[in-house]
This record gives structure tokens, sequence and C-alpha cells, in this order.
């Protein structure tokens, strides 16, 4: 079977259909199918529908470590406002039943591109390695439930082949060229929650016989950002919001109910644990004093667990980072931009590739890949970005309607980074 690596062209065309076709969490239909019509193509044992709609496939290539490479699929209920010819233009219900609208704003399509580009490389020079290679598409990392189920339903075990090492990579708004990876603690982990506060409805104009879920939810609200300021130490680091707050239809109606949702970020667990105690705490007093007539519901909405990077398998990962943006330098001067291999401080975003590390046992190394014009970085220090703030004009971050990284010569760093790591652990 003849295999060859895709073209710029050719992965510019996956990338932009992919963009201009994005789909929600655990509803990858047309991705997967062209992810696994690939992989069949190139000669890969292809395992479809793993934990709903992920794929998996699997290039034996003779006795030797198993490498899993690892990239995510699904996009975000967000309306596209990049302007772009290649603009996501569809829409879809959210599980919550919100019709809205849909885009790559976190650079799934990247992912998946860089990795279509990875496999078919590898597989094209498969004489040049042995062992296996897994190369999984995961759906529903938004949600951080896609890697999740896709253990739950046997992944390792569906696949025959149990990692000795799990590696990935995510688009940044970095400048194109730099390249992140930070040994430990590497993203923050996080928590989200839907809290229902529960009172007695009524007329507007008779708050008295009521007990109001609005004026209870305005007071958690407010209560809970005492809890970083005064529960958590200057040493420590957390970060509380309320992205939501849902009351009532009418003017002159006091609901019966509010909701709230709540996402919580932390770097430690013993922060972890204690912020999480004090959201209930606070709003279980909360409704107290307002006379509530049952407690506050709690519901988890979504989890993460810290992104923690082996630090062995870091320092031999970032040798093969290192070789990859050498080789790729005259690409990345070419577009205004120069190879840089640097470390960030921990991201305050969250990602669940590490759930497939931990079930399979094995060391996670997982970087940041910038995917942005390194024009509108000039002046500015790459180390002063986040990747979620502090970003320069014209640079958008993650989840944005506006999120929009270049395809060129993003994707080729891309799978360039991915095989150059991929060929560093197989023999």
């Amino acid at each position: 079977m003849t295999v060859t690596t895709p073209t710029t062209a050719e992965l510019t065309a996956i990338y932009t259909d992919l963009h201009a076709h994005p789909e929600l969490g655990f509803a990858e239909h047309r991705t997967a199918g062209i992810v696994a019509e690939r992989l069949h193509a190139w000669g890969y044992d292809v395992h479809e529908g793993i934990g709903g709609t992920g794929v998996v496939g699997v290039l034996t290539n003779g006795a030797g470590p198993r490498v899993l490479l690892r990239a995510d699929m699904d996009g975000l209920p967000v309306t596209e406002r990049t302007g772009l010819p290649y603009a996501s233009t569809g829409t879809a219900t959210t599980p919550e039943g919100r019709e809205s609208g849909t885009m790559h704003a976190c650079g799934h399509d990247v992912h998946v591109t860089c990795l279509l580009g990875a496999a078919a490389a590898l597989a094209e020079r498969r004489g040049e390695w042995a062992g296996t290679l897994v190369v999984l598409f995961q759906p529903a990392e938004e949600v951080g439930e896609g890697a999740r189920r896709m253990v739950a339903d046997g992944l390792y075990d569906r696949i025959g082949v149990v990692p000795d090492v799990v590696l990935g990579q995510h688009v940044m708004p970095l400048p194109v060229g730099v390249v992140s990876l930070t040994s430990g603690t590497a993203m923050a982990a996080a928590d989200s929650m839907r809290i229902t506060l529960h009172g007695s409805g009524g007329h507007g104009s008779s708050p008295e016989a009521t007990v109001d879920p609005v004026v209870m939810a305005a007071a958690a609200v407010l209560r809970l950002q005492g809890i970083v300021s005064r529960e958590v130490g200057a040493t420590e680091s957390a970060v509380v919001t309320v992205g939501s707050v849902q009351a009532g239809t009418q003017a002159n109606v006091i609901p019966d109910r509010a909701e709230l949702l709540v996402n919580v970020r932390t770097f430690d667990a013993g922060v972890r644990e204690r912020v999480l105690a004090a959201i209930r705490r606070i709003v279980d007093a909360e409704a107290a004093a307002s006379g509530a007539p049952k407690p506050p519901e709690y519901a988890s909405v979504a989890a993460f667990n810290l992104t923690t990077n082996d630090a062995a398998a870091s320092a031999r990962t970032r040798a093969a980072l290192e070789r990859a943006l050498a080789d790729e330098r005259p690409r990345v001067e070419a577009a205004g931009g120069r190879p840089l291999l640097v470390s960030l401080p921990p991201l305050p975003g969250s990602e669940d590739v590490g759930d497939l590390a931990t079930a399979a046992g094995a060391p996670l190394v997982y970087w940041f890949l910038g995917g942005f014009d390194a024009a509108l970085f000039e002046g500015f220090d790459p180390a002063a970005a986040t990747g979620m703030g502090g970003l320069p004009d014209g640079v958008a971050p993650n989840h944005s309607p506006f999120f929009a990284p270049v395809p060129e010569p993003t994707l080729d760093l891309g799978v360039a980074t991915l095989v150059a790591a991929a060929r560093e652990w197989l023999a």
C-alpha cells in the first residue's frame, strides 16, 4: 500500500472543510467519518464508535514501544464572527435545548488536521520506525467527558493496545513557530456546576408574600466573589466565575427558582476541595437566610483534572521538538516568525487528555502550538501571553468568536511536531 503525506494545500483543504462544519461534543459524526475513511485508506486498523463518536487507528509495525497521539474533534456552541471565507454558518441544539451557532473556536479542527497529517506521514515512513502507533480522535473534550467515556467504553481492551506514552498538542494564540512545553502542572483543574435555588413565586407587586430567588441568587453571586479574596492564600491560586444567571420571564412575576452556572479553576487538590466546599457553604447559607422552602440543588456540569506532564517524558520529548523546530526554521522564517521552544507558566484553561494517560498508567506529554500571524506579536514577549489574556491587538483567545489561527505554516508545523515526538518514542 502506497501512502503519501498530504501536501500543504491538501492539509489546508482538510482544515477549512472541518472549520466550516463544526460539530458539538458526542455529535461529531461527520468529522469521525472523515477520519475513519482516511485511516482505512492508509492501512490503519480502525476502531469506530468508542465512547460514542471516538475513532482510533492502530498501526502495528513490528516489535517496539506503543505510542498514542491524541486529537480532540468537537466544536463549541459559539456563533462565528471571524469573517473568514470558510467560516462556519451552522447551528445546533445544545444538550440544554438551546439553539446556537457552532464554531471551532478552540482549534480542534487544527488538531484533527495535524494528527491526520502525522498519521499519513508515519504510515508513509514506516520503514524508519518500529512499534505500535495509536492515533486517537476524541469526542467532547469541551465538556470534559470525551476521554472519560472512551476509557469507560473499554478503549484499551477494544483496540488491544495499552500505550507506553500519551502525546498531544493544542493550538494557542501564540506566534506561529512558538511551541511551549511545561514540565509538571501544565493546565488547571476545572469544575463547572449548575446550582438551582428554590423560592416561592408570586406577583411582583407583593414580594412580601414570596421568597424571591432572584434576590437570593444576587446575594449568592456577590458573596461567592469573596472566596478567592478571603479564603485562598496569597501563595495559592483559584478562579471562581459565575458565568450564567437564569431566573424568571416577566418583570411583574417573581419566579419560584433561579439557576447559577459556576466555574472553578484550581492548581492544587487541597485548594480545589476547599473552594468547592466554600461554594456550597455560602449558597446554602444564603438560601437559609432568605427562608428558602428547600435547600439548593447542585449538579456537576463538567469536571477536569489537572493536566500534568511527566518530567522525564517531557525532557525526552522536548529534545525532539527542538529538532523539529530547527528543521522547520525556513518555513517559520518565511512566514515572518522564528522557531522558539519555551515553557510558559501553567495555563488556567483545562483539558481531559490526562484521563487517557491515567487510565493507561502512562506518562503524559502535552504541549502548546503557536498558530497566529507572527507580525501581530511584533515587540511582544510570548512569555507574557497565558493563552487566555494579555494578548496583542488582533489576536483572539480560545473560545472567542474571533479565534482564527492561520492555516500556514501552522498545519505543517503541527504535523512536524507530532511526527517528531512520536518518532522519539518509537524504536
